[in-house]
């Protein structure tokens, strides 16, 4: 018998992570809520959470090691998955205010993260999206709704690969609020959502189980 898939869900000082463990256990994880970078760096999957403003986030991210945590997983293409403003902190920065200086995002994808121009901010509650054909996080879940709540999000797209060795294209998928915006990427051993698929109900199980089974 196989031993189920270690995840870690990254403690770096980002809100309520508890549900995030629960949902993981649930579809079969055996899960690790901590800081501790040995562990983060041997877990088959690495989970970073994130609630509030960018730029906390960020600088909490930044002096738990999280961001090199981060960096050598994907170079070992070790697989990292990313849910709110742990999605956001994967571009280059975000407009958001913040009272200190802002930080900068760890630019493991090109863009800025900028506030929703929509009459009701933020956007809070259950959406649909529209996945990537090539989705494998979406399997099953294809025309499920999922919840969100965030005033900002990545509203283009501009990582596509070019040159003789190139990648394979990351999936994209797209919600709307306002406009369109990025509500998810597949792309290696990174993913993300600017949902909280630990708050979806059985739409966000299956997607963290089609992440879990992946490990």
């Amino acid at each position: 018998m196989t031993s189920p898939p270690t995840v870690v869900v990254l403690d770096y000082g980002s809100g309520n992570v508890h549900s995030a463990v629960r949902a993981l256990e649930r579809v079969g994880a055996d899960v690790l809520l901590t800081g501790d970078p040995k562990a983060a760096l041997a877990a088959d999957g690495l989970f970073v959470p994130g609630v509030g403003n960018f730029h906390a986030c960020m600088r909490g991210l930044r002096q738990a090691d999280g961001a090199r945590l981060i960096d050598v997983r994907l170079a070992g293409g070790r697989p990292v998955l990313g849910v709110c403003v742990g999605m956001q902190v994967l571009f280059d920065g975000s407009s958001e205010p913040f009272s200190g200086p802002p930080e900068e995002g760890l630019g493991e994808w090109p863009g800025l993260v900028e506030r929703l121009p929509a009459e009701v901010v933020p956007h809070m509650g259950w959406s649909t999206v529209k996945p990537g054909a090539d989705t494998r996080l979406f399997a099953g879940v294809e025309d499920e709704r999922f919840y969100f709540v965030h005033s900002y999000a990545a509203q283009q797209w501009s990582l596509y690969p070019v040159g003789t060795f190139a990648v394979v294209a990351p999936v994209v998928t797209w919600s709307t609020h306002g406009t369109d915006f990025v509500a998810a990427v597949e792309n290696g051993p990174l993913c993300a959502t600017q949902f909280h698929p630990e708050k979806s109900g059985d739409a966000g199980a299956q997607l963290l189980e089609n992440w879990v089974r992946s490990l």
